[in-house]
Parts: C-alpha cells; sequence; structure tokens
C-alpha cells in the first residue's frame, strides 16, 4: 500500500464508509456506529430492511492482500467444523474487498458479554473451543502469515523504542539495560521449553475477544493469527498469584485436553510471552503514534509516568522468569 492510502486511511469518513459499503451491492440505510478498535477502524452499519452489519477497514502497510485472506480462510475452515467464530461474510464470492483505496471486509453482527475468569464452567468451557481450534489449526501451518518469536515481540520493539526517542531520557538507560536483561530471561524460557510444536493460532485470545452468550461463547477478531506454541491462547486467562494460577490452568485444560494433548514443556513459556506482549504493546502504541486516533485513545503514552509504570513492569517479570513454571500434571 502506498503513503496516499495511510493518509486516507487516517482520514477515513463516513461518506466513504458507506460507499464502500454500497460498492459491493448492500442498501445501507445511513447508520454508522465506530466500535472500539485502534489497528483497523471497524463499524456497525445498518442495512435496509436487513440486520445490520460489522465492516472492517484494514490498516494500509500492515497485512498484505495474501495473510489477510489466510486469515480468513482459518476462520471459515474453523466455522464449517462448528467451532463458534464469527467468519468474514462471503460476498460475490469474496471475502476482501476493495473501494478506492481502503481493502475491507464484512462480518455478522454478534453480540455477548465478557466471559468470567473466575468460573471454572467458563473456562472448561472456554478449554474445550481452545482445544478444537488447535486441533484444526495443527493440520496445516499459514504459508503467509508470521511466526510469534523473540525479535518481532521483544527485541524489535526495544531497539524502536529507543532509536525513535519514546523513552524519557533520563529513563533510557535503566530502560536499555533492563530490557536486555528480560529479553535474555525471554530466551532462557525458551531454552528450557525446548523443541515445541507450532501451530496456527489466534494469538490474541484476551477475554475482549470472547462474546459470551446463554448459549456458550464465541470468538472474534483472528486479525493477529500467527503460527505460534499453543499456550499463547492460554496464557491470557491466567493472572494472580501462583496458586490461582494453577487453579485457572487447570480449569482451562480439563476442557482443552478433550480435543488436543496438552505439552506441559510450554508452561516454561507463560512469563515469557507475557513479557513479549509487554514490550510489543508499547512499540504497537509508538510505531502508530502518528496516526491521530492514537495520541486521542492513549494520551498518557508518552509521559514518565507511563514508562516508570513500564520498566517496573518489566522487573516484575525478569523475577517472575526466574520462578520455577507453574505445575499441571
Amino acid at each position: 500500500m502506498s503513503h496516499d492510502a495511510g493518509e486516507a486511511f487516517k482520514n477515513l469518513n463516513p461518506d466513504e464508509i458507506l460507499d464502500a459499503i454500497e460498492s459491493i451491492g448492500l442498501l445501507t440505510d445511513g447508520r454508522q456506529l465506530a466500535l472500539n478498535s485502534y489497528e483497523n477502524r471497524v463499524y456497525q452499519i445498518g442495512i435496509e430492511d436487513e440486520q445490520p452489519i460489522i465492516a472492517k477497514f484494514y490498516r494500509p502497510n500492515r497485512w498484505s492482500d495474501e495473510t489477510i485472506l489466510e486469515e480468513h480462510e482459518y476462520t471459515l475452515e474453523l466455522n464449517a467444523a462448528e467451532i463458534p467464530v464469527v467468519p468474514p461474510i462471503l460476498h460475490d464470492g469474496k471475502t476482501l474487498h476493495q473501494h478506492g483505496p481502503f481493502r475491507f471486509s464484512i462480518y455478522e453482527r454478534r453480540g455477548g458479554r465478557a466471559p468470567e475468569l473466575d468460573n471454572p464452567n467458563h473456562l472448561e468451557q472456554m478449554g474445550r473451543f481452545i482445544g478444537r481450534i488447535h486441533a484444526l489449526g495443527a493440520n496445516k501451518k499459514f504459508q503467509h502469515r508470521p511466526s510469534i518469536d523473540i525479535e518481532s515481540y521483544a527485541i524489535k520493539p526495544k531497539k524502536y523504542l529507543i532509536e525513535n526517542r519514546f523513552i524519557p531520557t533520563h529513563l533510557e538507560e535503566a530502560y536499555s539495560s533492563l530490557a536486555e536483561d528480560v529479553i535474555i530471561r525471554i530466551q532462557n524460557c525458551f531454552e528450557r521449553a525446548g523443541d515445541i510444536d507450532s501451530l496456527r493460532l489466534h494469538c490474541d485470545f484476551h477475554p475482549g475477544n470472547i462474546l459470551w452468550t446463554d448459549h456458550g461463547p464465541h470468538i472474534v477478531d483472528f486479525d493477529d493469527a500467527r503460527m505460534g506454541p499453543a499456550i499463547q491462547d492460554l496464557w491470557m486467562f491466567l493472572s494472580g498469584d501462583r496458586e490461582y494460577m494453577t487453579a485457572r490452568l487447570g480449569d482451562v485444560l480439563i476442557g482443552y485436553e478433550d480435543f488436543y494433548e496438552f505439552n506441559p514443556r510450554e508452561l516454561n513459556l507463560i512469563e515469557a510471552l507475557r513479557s513479549m506482549r509487554i514490550m510489543h504493546h508499547a512499540y504497537w502504541i509508538a510505531s502508530r503514534w502518528d496516526d491521530p486516533a492514537f495520541p486521542q485513545a492513549f494520551p498518557w503514552f508518552n509521559s514518565d509516568n507511563y514508562w516508570e509504570e513500564h520498566i517496573l513492569s518489566l522487573r516484575e517479570q525478569a523475577a517472575m522468569m526466574d520462578e520455577p513454571p507453574l505445575v499441571w500434571d
């Protein structure tokens, strides 16, 4: 995508949104509602005499057409296997559409609430669905989408934040030294885990991407799907002290192992992956800082207080990675 496409995306306006939807033959009723999304632009769009749809406009220069279509194919596979995901709508034989500089896809509107992460029944049920996703995800590999790796989730973020002067001057030395120590510990965690399988993942399995209904959950937003270890789709359900995390892990894995075998060596990766997510999240905001939506959404990002807390979080993670992994039999 060109620089012009990037500028058009930043300035995407209501008329362009409706024009794009109508360009594929859908008649809108003029209603639109911006939904909570920063990486892409996502809207609920009213359709004449039909249910509203969800439209996702893709950020230029992030994914190629091939990587977007590969994610679409993955979610369509899961949906065909009756796994409760929300795939793109196949419209006129296509899931990815283009209107002017904008690439977009459309989805059914689904509602729901967040899962209860202290509810063993919710966690066991989520474990079953993740196990089913992984059983299918292990059948083949992504050909175009990347993998979770230390370089892109830790080493590159550290370098980018320092080189682009996002770290306050008086904290730069402390951040640089600590980030290097954290990266070494992440590498040690992966070495302890050894040779583990890499499979197709959701990769961003936080509670906000799970919509719970009276009939159970459905899973949305596979935009970050990558290859990686199974534990990546499990660890975000785990927080708190060691005893609490161990109990919650057991709840998830009871359901998970009904459909896919879990490798306990992957428990070595939980705190490494958590550390990588913390580092990558700071990099993600920094790398999008020229998009007007980001300073508006994250006004605290360039403050000394944010970076002091970020450094404290990394110190805590360094200590956690020195601890023995969780145990599960």
